[in-house]
């Protein structure tokens, strides 16, 4: 075979591989472990001392037994629990019969410090509301409800938020101190918030997990983000109704993870329905673990700042994200596909494929991206987003079609692709801004109802 053939094969290959993304997410799917459970039941009203208020240490001690003894599920029966932080284990699922609700204590006190991440920096905080670390086949399932009772009397007071005391004497917001640790390195040892200083801890959160599953129940009413995994590996969230507004309600935050399914699952938040990241800044790169091999398949997102987004803690970078058969419909939602860092942050951002979705109104464009995330305009980490492509998208009503804020003298986006797609209701007169970008290309598009074909940027 002479070398000229070679090479024609080899890139007819490439193109092959380049214009079938969806054919690998398939695999990618396919590679995604759901976990089993052995039959064996373990009922947590069996393990509850009627003298005890709670059911912490019931709900604590029937998942410590399940798992010693090989793993089952653990049954919450129909009924109202009270409980606190509850710490899930390797081969158990916590399963919620239809009519119960777990209602999550207001105390923070009862939630001991564990290790965890907020916001892309590492530190020990205030236990997530459910917690698992370096767990093996952990589950969540059934049609009940978990309840945190979270709301503007209690975590998410204004004033436990934004006028804390710290140990040192000084005061400021909630984040303030974890915002010092990272900016001056402190080693993890100092990174305790505990107390009154400890930040609202999420919801659901697996650090280290390896096939979990997350299906059929609701979530409301959340101190924090709702479901945070971490260092993950074979995610499915399915059927999940998460309903949630206050202070950084994102509903499911992957960070640092790989192979993750969400699949039917309607969002009601305050902040994104999805937000993908992958570390801070010095703390991302220390890791620099990536996000990658995420599909978003079926989902509705009623409310929330992003349908999907990606970053702004993407310092360590994601690829290979698949968005497919939703349908997006709210006037809060500033973008439906969001990408977002700056020059402090950096990451790489590759192979985000989007297709067959419906949006109605959405309130700035149907692709945002940020390379200047909060007026960072330089940098030694330069963020670099390329090969995005939407396919079959229509939506009704934006303020744009694409806005990009880059930089006015480089590139750091690029290889963006639409293909049969149509939006009405544009409302800018500059239907895309496109500021520090190349290569975006249109085929089969129109913008209220005009052909925007053959047009290049």
């Amino acid at each position: 075979m002479s070398r000229l053939l070679l090479l024609a094969l080899i890139l007819f290959s490439l193109q092959v591989r380049a214009g079938n993304p969806w054919r690998q997410m398939k695999k990618v799917e396919k590679s995604i472990v759901v976990p089993s459970f052995p039959e064996k039941v373990y009922r947590i009203t069996d393990y509850h001392d009627p003298a005890d208020t709670l059911y912490t240490n019931a709900i604590n001690q029937a998942i410590t037994e399940c798992s010693a003894q090989g793993g089952g599920v653990v049954l919450v029966p129909k009924g109202t629990y009270k409980t606190a932080a509850i710490h899930l284990r390797s081969h158990v699922n916590l399963h919620l019969e239809e009519g119960a609700v777990l209602s999550f204590s207001l105390n923070p006190e009862l939630y001991p410090v564990v290790l965890t991440r907020i916001e892309g920096i590492d530190c020990y905080n205030l236990s997530p509301l459910i917690y698992a670390y370096n767990e093996v086949d952990v589950a969540i399932t059934g049609r009940g409800v978990l309840d945190g009772q979270a709301d503007f009397t209690n975590w998410l007071n204004p004033d436990k938020i934004l006028n804390v005391a710290f140990p040192d004497g000084t005061t400021g917001k909630e984040k303030d101190m974890l915002n010092r640790a990272l900016e001056e390195q402190w080693s993890i040892e100092k990174r305790v918030f505990e107390h009154g200083y400890g930040m609202r801890p999420q919801f659901i959160h697996f650090y280290k997990c390896k096939n979990v599953l997350l299906e059929d129940f609701e979530v409301n009413r959340s101190p924090f983000w709702l479901i945070h995994p971490l260092m993950s590996e074979n995610v499915t969230l399915r059927n999940l109704i998460l309903k949630s507004h206050g202070w950084n309600h994102d509903g499911c935050d992957p960070e640092s993870c790989r192979n993750i399914l969400i699949e039917n699952c309607f969002f009601d938040t305050g902040d994104d329905c999805i937000a993908i990241k992958s570390g801070k800044d010095d703390d991302g790169r220390k890791w620099m673990i990536p996000s990658e091999n995420i599909i978003v398949r079926g989902c509705t997102m009623r409310d929330g700042h992003a349908g999907v987004a990606i970053g702004s803690e993407i310092t360590g970078g994601c690829s290979n994200v698949w968005v497919e058969d939703c349908k997006m419909d709210s006037p809060n939602l500033a973008r439906i596909i969001r990408i977002k860092s700056n020059p402090n942050r950096g990451g790489e951002v590759k192979n985000v494929f989007v297709r067959n979705v419906e949006v109605g109104t959405c309130d700035l464009a149907i692709l945002g991206i940020e390379l200047k995330y909060w007026n960072v305009d330089e940098g030694k980490y330069y963020p670099y987003f390329h090969n995005i492509r939407f396919e079959n998208v229509t939506s009704r009503k934006s303020r744009y079609m694409i806005h990009v804020d880059g930089f006015d003298n480089r590139i750091q986006a690029r290889d963006i692709f639409f293909t049969n797609c149509r939006f009405e209701g544009v409302s800018q007169p500059e239907v895309n801004i496109l500021e520090g970008t190349g290569n975006v290309r249109f085929k089969n598009v129109t913008i209220n109802g005009v052909s925007y074909d053959n047009k290049k940027k």
